[in-house]
């Protein structure tokens, strides 16, 4: 989310997670007041590769309820998050094939959610999807976040991969522009989760 107009259509809708991407790299970098959104709507700032204390004070300054941790963050720095703030932490692991899912390992104690990403040439935004049946040998208990490259008719076919996402992350395939998402389909992705 970047633009307080399309963020108030946006929260109307009653997503779980709305965006904030802190990657000053990022096409949708946001570095602006957030305006009221409800607080059932959980704030999530998005970082790639940035240090504890940034993070800590981006979460201070916006009054995040969740990080998404998108680069090549350490269990360490999920540590000093956990321990200095009550955030949410969830860490992002970008998938190919194959995917090596010992990388989960040491996060374990250390994040609440893992998000499956596409590995492309970006930390994120790529626009495709990655092979979703390699999340058939998912070893973890821990919920994670389905994303990368999900568009509206993905929405529907989900629930019938077997696949059993915790969140389904939208971004770059509900956009008009980086940043702006469409409400449109915004909606019929709310509306067609929320009654399955």
């Amino acid at each position: 989310m970047k633009y307080a107009e399309n963020i108030a259509a946006i929260a109307a809708l009653q997503p779980d997670y709305m965006g904030f991407i802190f990657y000053n790299k990022s096409a949708r970098f946001y570095n602006d007041t957030l305006p009221e959104i409800p607080k059932t709507i959980k704030k999530t700032g998005v970082f790639v590769n940035a240090d504890s204390t940034s993070i800590l004070e981006t979460i201070e300054r916006y009054q995040l309820q969740a990080v998404q941790l998108h680069g090549l963050e350490t269990p360490e720095l999920c540590t000093v998050i956990r321990k200095e703030s009550d955030v949410e932490i969830i860490k992002t692991f970008s998938i190919d094939t194959p995917f090596d899912f010992r990388k989960l390992d040491n996060y374990e104690t250390v994040c609440d959610y893992y998000l499956f990403d596409t590995k492309g040439k970006l930390p994120g935004g790529n626009g495709f999807p990655f092979d979703w049946t390699l999340l058939e040998n998912y070893p973890s208990s821990k919920p994670y976040f389905l994303s990368g490259g999900i568009a509206i008719n993905h929405i529907n076919t989900i629930p019938t991969t077997g696949l059993t996402p915790y969140a389904i992350d939208i971004n770059s395939k509900f956009e008009t522009a980086p940043g702006l998402k469409n409400i449109t389909l915004c909606k019929q992705a709310i509306v067609t989760l929320k009654n399955n």
